[in-house]
């Protein structure tokens, strides 16, 4: 996947591990979104044994390259290497992009989490190919997302600089605008459509709002 390419494809960003959820693998989950609209699909799981996460993220990655949808694997820069995934995703406790960069030496692009204006800039001077900014929202979906910094934190990163930046932590289809006109590329979720009855018409109502925002 070339660089302009997953550029592209940050607008509804789902991230999920390889627990069921609703009554559904996450792989049948991960279809649906793809099928639905989402753009990008991130693997976060942090307490299913190595072996399992492997098997997994393996399937889930074909069927991202088989939809041309990038492939994120969260925090294990080996599970992504082992993976071939298009792109990491690390936060402010691990690795820093810079040493992230000499493990994948080109191979995939790299985004790093902010949730301050500071640690934006941080990220950048080490190298970030994309922010992913928040908690937005008040959110349960991750114990350690710290306190909601709103949407505001979009229009003050803007304001320096023009990386990819996706929103996450408690957006829905009703804030989502919030956000997007705030300055984001996109929106990372996890509930609204994972916890959803149907996948597939979640992720095509948030393809819909941030299309919509887009062309504004």
């Amino acid at each position: 996947m070339n660089n302009q390419t997953w550029k592209e494809k940050l607008g509804v960003y789902l991230v999920i591990g390889i627990e069921d959820a609703g009554g559904r693998t996450a792989l049948e989950t991960v279809r649906l979104a793809i099928a639905g609209g989402a753009d990008a699909v991130q693997l976060r799981e942090k307490h299913a044994p190595l072996s399992r996460v492997l098997e997994v993220g393996r399937e889930m990655r074909a069927l991202c390259r088989e939809h041309g949808v990038p492939f994120i694997v969260n925090d294990r820069v080996d599970v992504a290497l082992l993976l071939d995934a298009d792109g990491v995703h690390v936060g402010q406790d691990d690795l820093p992009a810079s040493e992230v960069r000499k493990l994948v030496d080109g191979r995939m692009f790299i985004g790093v989490s902010a949730s301050s204006t500071e640690e934006a800039r941080n990220a950048l001077a080490q190298g970030a190919d994309y922010l992913g900014v928040g908690s937005i929202y008040a959110t349960s979906s991750k114990a350690d997302a710290g306190d909601p910094v709103t949407p505001a934190l979009i229009g003050e990163i803007r304001k320096f600089s023009d990386v990819p930046i996706v929103a996450i932590g408690g957006i829905t289809g009703d804030n989502c605008p919030e956000v997007m006109k705030q300055g984001a590329n996109g929106v990372a979720v996890i509930s609204a459509i994972v916890g959803q009855p149907d996948p597939r018409q979640a992720a095509a109502r948030l393809r819909e709002v941030v299309a919509s925002c887009t062309l504004e």
